[in-house]
């Protein structure tokens, strides 16, 4: 399982936020692809990662579940 945070600069990946809510991000997996997860408990989407960049638009994210 790749996890976001080996990938993306430690700098970076303090400033993304949930384009939708502005919550912060956790790092998380699903099916052993890495992903970010919104911490807002009423918002909650997941946005892929893919190639180690980071794809933070609403209509490519999951609810999470």
């Amino acid at each position: 399982m790749t996890n976001p945070s080996d990938t993306i600069e430690p700098w970076v990946r303090e400033l993304l936020r949930c384009p939708k809510c502005l919550t912060t991000l956790r790092d998380d997996s699903r099916d052993g692809a890495p992903e970010l997860v919104c911490e807002s408990a009423e918002c909650g989407l997941a946005y892929p990662v893919e190639d180690g960049i980071p794809v933070l638009l609403i209509d490519k994210a999951r609810p999470r579940g």
